[in-house]
């Protein structure tokens, strides 16, 4: 017993060895791999600093000899940025909060109600997803002209505000779920609107934050749409505004490039902020049991 308690620490300190090796192997391969994943978004910040003379220049300029911030004021006077980013970030933010409450009370419906024809539905639903956007842009632009939404919020909001994708998320993170636990609280008087929003979605905050975060980084991308529907500089996005900045009767990529970097900022945020949630809930509905 006692040769057997003085040799026992050994396997653990050997375990923990090959823990810290693997870890350093990956933090060594994460650190030469990130300058190769990151090298466009750098070179455009470098670029966005370099005045013009440096990158029109038979020379590679990597870095500006001479950093100025001249690109950034040009690029917010030449076009309204400011309220694109505003507008943008309505946009998106409204279409976040109704894709993630539309695609919840969708999978609820189809994880935790029995009704005829249920497991049809939620096919009918999926079938959407092989159908393009670009199919159906015509036939949407013409309904919503018809309705005098044009260059207004609810023409880029009120069209995505529920999503397949979505429903199918939730809901595989839904079945995750006993009935019983449905059961239990049916039986204590809990109504299906409280069940959902003040148990089931707590409950669900990886799904939750996945939706979110792939909802509002594709929000904020968007760009066919939003320029057929918007006329109006007032109403443009930062997508549209991005393309505004280049002249082709000027050398404006320094100047593209300043504002490329101010418009995308916001989903490096929010994307380095719910990175975790995202992958997390990608990857929670996956697996059951």
């Amino acid at each position: 017993m006692e040769g057997y308690g003085v040799s026992q620490p050994v396997p653990k300190l050997k375990s923990r060895f090959r823990a810290w090796r693997l870890k350093g192997g990956y933090l060594i391969l994460n650190l030469l791999a990130a300058p190769l994943i990151l090298l466009p978004l750098l070179y455009a910040v470098s670029v966005a600093f370099m005045p013009a003379g440096d990158l029109f220049t038979t020379k590679l300029n990597l870095f500006p000899t001479h950093p100025t911030w001249t690109n950034y004021s040009s690029a917010l006077e030449s076009v309204p940025l400011g309220r694109f980013v505003f507008n943008s970030f309505v946009v998106a933010s409204l279409i976040t909060l109704g894709q993630v409450v539309s695609c919840a009370l969708a999978a609820f419906s189809f994880s935790f109600l029995r009704f005829r024809g249920r497991e049809w539905a939620f096919m009918l639903v999926m079938s959407t997803m092989m159908i393009p956007g670009e199919a159906t842009i015509v036939s949407n632009y013409l309904m919503v002209s018809g309705w005098q939404w044009i260059d207004t919020y609810q023409v880029l909001i009120v069209p995505y505000l529920t999503s397949a994708m979505g429903i199918f998320l939730f809901r595989q993170f839904f079945d995750q779920f006993p009935m019983a636990l449905y059961e239990s609280a049916r039986l204590c008087g809990c109504s299906n609107w409280r069940f959902l929003f003040s148990l089931l979605l707590p409950l669900s905050k990886p799904a939750v934050g996945a939706m979110a975060v792939y909802t509002f980084l594709n929000a904020w991308n968007m760009y066919l749409w939003p320029l057929l529907v918007t006329g109006n500089t007032a109403m443009r996005t930062v997508q549209i505004g991005v393309g505004m900045l280049d002249n082709p009767d000027a050398q404006s990529i320094t100047l593209m490039m300043a504002g490329v970097v101010i418009v995308i900022l916001p989903s490096i945020l929010v994307f380095a902020l719910g990175e975790k949630q995202l992958v997390r809930g990608m990857f929670a509905g996956a697996v059951k049991g």
